[in-house]
């Protein structure tokens, strides 16, 4: 019988910076080996792929596309080449694979097909956040985007902020970077003064800024997030 091929979660950086600064030689290696990849962004792929394997050949490479628009249907037959034998990895377009990020899908499916999974160590700007924001990092929930509208999302971050207090529990989430400085804006005029806030934003870049005050100090800092990643935290 012919051995599977593994399907391989590939880290990448979380922005402009040079990737063995950040990542493992791991990394590099695996990529070496792998033509067949499934990916958010083809385009953003190949930029990665060439920024950390120059040499490797980009017309050998195949793509396939997991974003937020493609049918759960089209995802079994991703996995075809491992079923093969052949390796595939799968590359976010920030960060680590399946975590919030539409890769999780392929490798629910690959469990359902018994193919091996292999997560490689790489940075995950959740988990970067909650290590330097001083928060409880025992029990902690990322919630994804808050509600645009703004009565809404005054809603979402109250009933957050009584989470993080009935549960003990760091609440993590994100905005569209170019709404940063109106998200912050939210949680200031929202939050008991008291609550705390760690703002984390262009993770692992040299711009990398991390700063964890209360709600109301945050009133007195200047701090401009607009087009920049960010990860806000609160807890009470």
């Amino acid at each position: 019988m012919q051995a599977q091929g593994n399907l391989f979660l590939i880290p990448c950086t979380l922005g402009d910076t040079t990737p063995l600064e950040v990542l493992p030689l791991l990394v590099k290696k695996t990529i070496e080996d792998i033509d067949i990849f499934i990916v958010e962004n083809e385009k953003n792929a190949r930029r990665f792929i060439k920024s950390i394997c120059p040499k490797k050949s980009q017309p050998s490479l195949h793509f396939s596309i997991i974003n937020k628009y493609t049918d759960t249907t089209e995802i079994p037959e991703m996995l075809i080449p491992c079923l093969q034998g052949k390796n595939i990895g799968v590359i976010s377009d920030a960060g680590c694979p399946g975590i919030a990020d539409p890769g999780a899908a392929v490798v629910e499916q690959a469990h359902i097909k018994g193919v091996k999974v292999v997560p490689l160590v790489g940075p995950s700007s959740i988990l970067l956040a909650m290590m330097a924001s001083g928060f409880n990092g025992q029990n902690f929930s990322f919630n994804g985007y808050l509600p645009i509208d703004k009565g809404e999302r005054k809603l979402e971050i109250k009933r957050l902020e009584r989470l993080s207090i009935e549960e003990n529990q760091s609440q993590l989430f994100i905005e569209t970077p170019y709404r940063n400085n109106q998200m912050l804006e939210s949680l200031i005029n929202t939050l008991h003064p008291q609550t705390h806030v760690c703002v984390a934003c262009d993770i692992t870049l040299t711009t990398e800024y991390i700063k964890t005050h209360s709600a109301n100090n945050w009133k007195k800092i200047k701090v401009d997030l607009h087009k920049r990643p960010t990860i806000f935290i609160i807890q009470k």
